[in-house]
């Protein structure tokens, strides 16, 4: 006996043995009959005696291979859960993020890069769904159980913060501003220095549907400016579309300013007028109760309330959503 142990071998004889038939074998291991006879062949050359009685009807165990094969079944057995238990922590590294597409494109992914540095053995997703901001309706209202269904770990959701049998973290609040290229605020032909100057320019709308979004209209008649109605304007169904045509200089947006934090940060987009309406709704980080506490999650929710916590918006208008 010397040599590597012929594991392949090893396994053929346990399945063989098992179901004392080379052709039930074959069938399970998925080969032919003709191999597992090939493979019994070799492992009873490699201890030196036979391990089966070969019968007119069938086949029948040695005394010695009938000794060996609990202990072959035991390791057999070990070996499955080794693979399971590696699978396992695999699968335990594994992080489902759900969010809204604005909240994914805007503030997550140009950050995602510091949490792989720092985490690379956490393999993330990242889903983008437009269910993940609150809705009038009680069957919208994401809830423990929605996780399973989905597949998710954690959501990143714009509303009110209350989600049943989930742990619920504030993320930051949600603020809305007019928002432009700092270039237009050096246009000579078009000031830009009071509310009022806003109609001068192509007002761009964000019809994203969240609670508590106001129209131009709305925010205007709250700074004082009796009407927009003679403005040009372009409408948006993605926030991200309506800040991005306003980092272009194709006009002024109206949306959630947070969302513009890394434009802002990068000088692609500024808040002319101090001048916000707070929204009662913020944006949370949520995930259910039975598993906020493992390890991914955890460190997942930590790098995102770090990232999260600077928030130097001021307040000047309040609206209720």
């Amino acid at each position: 006996m010397h040599g590597q142990l012929p594991l392949n071998a090893l396994r053929a004889f346990e399945v063989a043995a098992r179901h004392l038939s080379f052709t039930k074998a074959a069938e399970e291991l998925n080969v032919t009959p003709a191999a597992v006879s090939q493979q019994i062949k070799m492992l009873e050359d490699y201890v030196g005696s036979p391990l089966f009685h070969r019968l007119t009807r069938g086949l029948a165990l040695t005394k010695s291979a009938h000794a060996a094969l609990p202990a072959l079944q035991s390791g057999f057995s070990s070996v499955t859960r080794g693979m399971q238990q590696l699978r396992n922590d695999r699968e335990s590294n594994r992080l489902n993020v759900w969010t809204a597409p604005s909240f994914a494109s805007k503030l997550l992914l140009p950050r995602l890069n510091k949490f792989t540095a720092v985490h690379p053995e956490i393999d993330l997703g990242i889903t983008a769904s437009e269910e993940l901001v609150d809705s009038d309706s009680p069957e919208q209202l994401i809830q423990a159980k929605h996780f399973q269904q989905h597949g998710m770990d954690i959501a990143i959701r714009f509303g009110n913060g209350h989600y049943p049998a989930c742990r619920v973290d504030r993320l930051m609040p949600a603020s809305v501003a007019p928002l432009c290229s700092p270039r237009l605020l050096t246009d000579p032909s078009r000031p830009l220095v009071e509310p009022r100057d806003l109609i001068r320019h192509t007002l761009l709308h964000d019809d994203t549907q969240y609670e508590g979004r106001p129209e131009w209209e709305d925010w205007l008649a709250m700074v004082g400016v009796e009407s927009a109605a003679d403005a040009k304007s372009l409408r948006f169904n993605h926030v991200s579309l309506a800040l991005e045509a306003a980092c272009d200089e194709q006009g002024i947006a109206l949306t959630i300013e947070q969302l513009a934090a890394v434009d802002i940060e990068r000088g692609r987009l500024v808040v002319p007028f101090d001048l916000r309406i707070h929204l009662d709704c913020a944006y949370y980080i949520i995930s259910p109760n039975e598993t906020a506490d493992t390890p991914a999650i955890i460190a997942f929710r930590e790098w995102l309330l770090s990232e999260c916590s600077a928030d130097k918006t001021s307040s000047a208008i309040t609206a209720c959503c």
